[in-house]
């Protein structure tokens, strides 16, 4: 039986659905009680401690604005059979043979010649395919090439033409996408109901769906990681009623195989791995420029979908009913247009609300910081000397990471609430230049822009890591290595390294875009809380009544935050206490919540 088999019957034997208790009502609706306008909020500091001053006037050949970057790598491959094949013993340097006399004998050795990739390459060389070039700025040969990562089914040797090049169709004959192999719908498939078994409150979505279908009529623009995770959402947002239309908020997180799997469903996606930012912005283009279909929704990670409609297809935004943005850097250019004036629609900031914070941000990072570097590095954490650069949320869960596993760890702030906490927290609060030459890894996790600078990058130890953790590519100045006098040297997929002169290196990992989406997987079941999350935003905002949200930003609805948790709260077999009467009357609460008020800091 071949290895495929098994693996398949493996993955099979695997998927049994997890049962999920209905207690909770099936779609919250926001009670009228609560129709007072909008509930502006500053930037939470919490978040981030230095928000990304990001002009919302910014156009694609603006260095400043970069392809918002989140990426996660895919499932380990499984071995072709083929593969696995005894070697011929002629070439395998020392397997024995039978002579023609009857003796054994042991095969000539045959001299093997390991062949490295030149390591000085020009440092801004990149391959050009049809005389494309970057909208915004020249990237390395090795930042454009698609490598598969470990763990992805993406097989190395596919052919390098660009998907845009490529004419492929689904099974059905549709050809409305843009992907990097449709033959691997099936390793997708797998991905995804693999995924489900750890989102079940998506799942629970639904099935509370079968008979209301609060989406129909939607048209769902899309601009997120293109994951086993999004999927679910993508598909559970089709349960619900609505039509997708994907692109890739990253260059390196999308998985192909799950790509793959959604275009064989009939999702017009757009994204494959390694896309250089020029393809970046033309998928985004094919999602949104179609005379046949027009978008009334749009959900965002990072702003550059709904930056892009507001520069190209300013005119879309008459039929679109609202946006939802997931990440510190689009809910900033979200406020910066409506302080502006220029918010023509309501957005709902969910990157702000508390199953996003709390839960994505913290206990996800707390995870996925040990899983990338280890993944991309080997790194053993005890006795390290590390400095994490903001102590927001990100930053929380990443200290506490890598103190459990025994890490000295440095925390540079800006925010006095923060810094205060992380002093509270048992971590050292220094300026970054007092500790930069003696650290082994820099992690950043502000949202803000040249955190690590050259002068920095200059200063650090032979060996050091640096990496980031924020979602777009400014923390760390990438750009000033880019010179004649450095050598970047690709080790292994995303990860470089830099040599000055002297022979010292340091370790660039993603190039300075995020680290655990395009270095490592993000624990699902997160995952699921973020994705449900956008979806009770969507239904809110398309089926608000009119003049209940004004053409500005809105927190999710307290109500809505607490539906999401109590969805998720059957996998741990956990039992809610429910109030009495008298208690509730003395609280002067609803016994179904919201329990507690929206100015609540969890």
């Amino acid at each position: 039986m071949s290895v495929q088999v098994v693996a398949a019957k493996m993955a099979e034997g695997e998927l049994k659905d997890i049962p999920c208790k209905e207690q909770t009502p099936a779609f919250p609706v926001t009670p009228r009680t609560e129709d007072k306008g909008p509930i502006k909020t500053e930037p939470n500091a919490a978040a981030t401690s230095s928000p990304a001053v990001l002009g919302a006037e910014s156009v694609p050949g603006d260095p400043n604005l970069n392809p918002s970057p989140i990426s996660s790598p895919n499932p380990v491959k499984m071995p072709q059979a083929s593969a696995m094949k005894r070697p011929d013993p002629q070439q395998n340097g020392g397997e024995p043979f039978v002579n023609t006399d009857g003796t054994v004998a042991e095969a000539p050795r045959m001299k093997k010649q390991i062949q490295f990739a030149d390591q000085k390459q020009e440092f801004n060389k990149r391959p050009s395919k049809i005389g494309r070039r970057s909208l915004s700025r020249s990237i390395s040969q090795s930042s454009t090439d698609s490598y598969s990562s470990a763990a992805s089914y993406t097989d190395s040797s596919d052919d390098e033409t660009s998907p845009r090049d490529k004419q492929q169709k689904n099974s059905k004959g549709s050809s409305d996408f843009c992907i990097k192999n449709i033959k691997q719908a099936d390793f997708g498939r797998r991905e995804i109901e693999i995924a489900e078994q750890e989102m079940p409150a998506l799942m629970a979505l639904r099935k509370r769906a079968q008979g209301e279908k609060p989406l129909a009529g939607a048209k769902v623009v899309g601009c997120t990681h293109i994951t086993a995770q999004t999927a679910v959402l993508m598909e559970t947002l089709s349960a619900l009623g609505a039509q997708c239309r994907w692109a890739a908020c990253n260059i390196y997180s999308t998985q192909n195989e799950v790509a793959a799997a959604l275009a064989e469903g009939g999702f017009s996606v757009f994204a494959w791995k390694g896309e250089s930012e020029d393809d970046f912005w033309w998928c985004i283009d094919r999602c949104v420029n179609l005379e046949t279909w027009q978008p009334n929704m749009i959900l965002d990670d990072g702003g550059d979908l709904t930056h892009w409609i507001y520069k190209k297809y300013p005119s879309m935004f008459k039929k679109i009913k609202g946006i939802v943005e997931e990440s510190v850097t689009g809910v900033h250019r979200l406020y910066q247009l409506s302080k502006a004036g220029k918010l023509c629609v309501p957005a709902m900031n969910v990157n702000d609300s508390v199953t996003k914070q709390k839960f994505d941000n913290l206990y996800c990072c707390r995870e996925s910081i040990l899983d990338g570097l280890k993944r991309t590095t080997d790194v053993m954490f005890g006795g390290k000397q590390v400095v994490v650069c903001g102590y927001g949320e990100v930053g929380k869960g990443c200290c506490a990471a890598l103190k459990a596993m025994g890490s000295i760890v440095y925390v540079t702030e800006i925010d006095p609430i923060c810094a205060l906490q992380a002093c509270m927290d048992g971590f050292r609060l220094v300026k970054l230049g007092e500790v930069i030459r003696q650290v082994d890894i820099v992690i950043t996790c502000t949202g803000n822009k040249n955190v690590v600078v050259r002068e920095n990058l200059d200063r650090m130890k032979n060996g050091c890591i640096v990496c980031n953790m924020g979602h777009s590519n400014t923390e760390i100045d990438v750009a000033s290595l880019r010179t004649p006098e450095l050598t970047w040297e690709r080790v292994r997929s995303q990860v470089d390294h830099i040599i000055w002169p002297d022979g010292k290196r340091i370790v660039l990992l993603a190039e300075g875009r995020l680290l655990n989406l395009s270095c490592s997987t993000v624990p699902t079941f997160v995952l699921s809380i973020t994705a449900t999350t956008q979806a009770l935003a969507l239904i809110e905002l398309y089926n608000a009544p009119e003049g209940r949200y004004k053409q500005d930003v809105y927190l999710l609805p307290k109500k809505m935050d607490e539906y999401v948790a109590s969805l998720h709260l059957p996998t741990f077999d956990a039992h809610l206490t429910e109030l009495s009467d008298e208690q509730a009357k003395y609280l002067g609460l609803n016994k179904n919540g919201p329990f507690k008020p929206n100015y609540y800091r969890y």
